[in-house]
């Protein structure tokens, strides 16, 4: 079973009918980093990052990793750890997966740019929390946490990502 996502800001997974954010600038299927557009196409889905302290049991069947507080991602496309996690202290630009806001307590990687990774393509694009406002993301899916909860244990490492 893959989860939908149309630009009505819908995501669709099974007998589930989520609203979610999008990018800023939309669906696109030309994504370059830094538009703050969501990509088109259909990727495979990763790990799940979560934050342990404000997640206490989570049922899932993919590839669980605790977020600690020295974890980011790479969105430097000039460093060779493009597209990627990082620990801090870290020399190139790279976003905190470790933040006080509640919207990465929960991400889900989508495997957007890579194997292989183009530089300047687009980095660290993930279904990830938002609140009651769905406030446009830089590139990434939301949705709130009780609907994430809700998807989760039915998600498999066969599970992939259908942005349209």
């Amino acid at each position: 079973m893959d989860i939908i996502v149309n630009k009505k800001r819908f995501l669709l997974f099974g007998k589930y009918k989520l609203k979610c954010s999008l990018g800023k600038s939309g669906i696109k299927a030309f994504k370059k980093e830094g538009d703050l557009s969501t990509p088109k196409g259909t990727f495979k889905l990763g790990s799940l990052y979560y934050r342990k302290d404000r997640n206490k049991k989570i049922k899932c069947n993919i590839n669980k990793i605790k977020i600690q507080k020295n974890m980011g991602w790479c969105d430097d496309p000039k460093s060779k750890r493009y597209n990627c996690p990082i620990y801090f202290p870290f020399k190139a630009s790279a976003e905190r997966l470790y933040i006080k806001d509640n919207i990465y307590d929960l991400i889900l990687v989508i495997k957007y740019n890579k194997n292989p990774t183009y530089k300047n393509k687009g980095s660290a694009i993930f279904i990830h929390l938002t609140n009651k406002q769905y406030k446009p993301t830089k590139g990434c899916v939301s949705i709130l946490k009780k609907d994430f909860l809700r998807i989760l244990p039915n998600i498999t490492k066969k599970t992939k990502i259908i942005i349209y």
